[in-house]
């Protein structure tokens, strides 16, 4: 994971220059991890400071694939979902990013989002596809953890995105490599876990 620092913006002169104030922040800039290629850091930087403008900039002088692992295997995609960034997540989609790209741990993007509670990149992650196989792919896929999205999004008990990914055929009675369903990883006496328990009792009484 990207960690804050105070420093300077990463691109040196001879790499050329971006425009005036694209990798600026007042307060923090994110540290890069050291093993990013030289040639995707203005990439990861941008994705993770969460500037679309600095982003838009990287992308149009990329020079490699959008769907290159920038750190820990996260690619671009990844880190915006993983922070929240709805508008950079809209324009790496544009650009043709990888839904189903896995990270070291095996996670996709929609993991990420997942677990960071963020309902409006999980709706557009969900609504991208064009086929019904590509979104039915994404919720069942697990990570090294046997974790579907809806794992994480019942860890972080975020009730908004477990509803929306119940609605969308995510399931509420699969187990993780512990045996865990989405509804043992919430709190007790919590929504979320309500909505999740519901839901396993519906999917069981239906089969």
């Amino acid at each position: 994971m990207a960690v804050p620092s105070r420093r300077n913006g990463m691109m040196d002169e001879e790499e050329g220059e971006a425009p005036e104030g694209l990798f600026e922040d007042q307060e923090f800039v994110y540290e890069i991890d050291a093993d990013t290629p030289p040639h995707l850091r203005a990439l990861a930087e941008a994705a993770q400071l969460g500037n679309v403008e600095a982003l838009r900039y990287a992308l149009d002088n990329l020079n490699g694939s959008i769907d290159e692992p920038l750190e820990d295997g996260d690619t671009a995609l990844h880190l915006t979902c993983l922070y929240g960034y709805l508008s950079c997540v809209e324009l790496l989609l544009q650009r043709g990013a990888n839904l189903e790209t896995k990270d070291e741990d095996g996670a996709i993007p929609l993991h990420d989002a997942c677990a960071g509670g963020f309902t409006q990149i999980v709706q557009l992650l969900i609504n991208w596809p064009n086929n019904s196989d590509t979104v039915k792919r994404m919720l069942n896929t697990v990570d090294a953890e046997g974790d579907t999205p809806l794992h994480h999004a019942a860890r972080g008990e975020h009730v908004d995105v477990v509803q929306l990914l119940l609605a969308s055929g995510g399931s509420p009675t699969k187990t993780n490599l512990y045996g865990k369903t989405p509804g043992d990883l919430a709190d007790l006496e919590t929504e979320a876990r309500r909505v999740l328990e519901a839901a396993a009792a519906n999917a069981l009484a239906s089969t």
